[in-house]
């Protein structure tokens, strides 16, 4: 079995940062990208940053300048460093990473974790 979970999610003013992680587990035999999205009230899921297994990221238009995202392979862990947030930014995060497991599979999916709520508001 595989599992996905992120934390660090919560409250913070504009103009604040915060924190994510997220960390697959289980049987993981190999990990190809790891990406961050978020869905926002009302709306639908959209991508905020990926990166490959080489530390290579893509970021969505919106966060540009503002989010990091890096990974460590070592610990099957992704991160989301977000600064200078905005109330646009609220959203509920979720993490994903495109894996293959040790049951015998020959092809890669992705696994999602359960999301992880970001408030931004005064």
């Amino acid at each position: 079995q595989v599992q996905v979970v992120e934390s660090g999610g919560g409250l913070v003013q504009p103009g604040g940062s915060l924190r994510l992680s997220c960390a697959a587990s289980g049987s993981i035999a190999s990990i190809n990208d790891m990406g961050w999205y978020r869905q926002p009230p009302g709306k639908g899921r959209e991508l905020v940053a990926l990166v490959t297994t080489v530390g290579s990221a893509s970021y969505a238009d919106s966060v540009k300048g503002r989010f990091t995202i890096s990974r460590d392979n070592a610990m099957n862990t992704v991160y989301l460093q977000m600064n200078s947030l905005k109330p646009e930014d609220t959203a509920v995060y979720y993490c994903n990473a495109v894996l293959r497991t040790t049951n015998g599979d020959s092809y890669y999916r992705t696994y999602w974790g359960q999301g992880t709520q970001v408030t931004v508001s005064s």
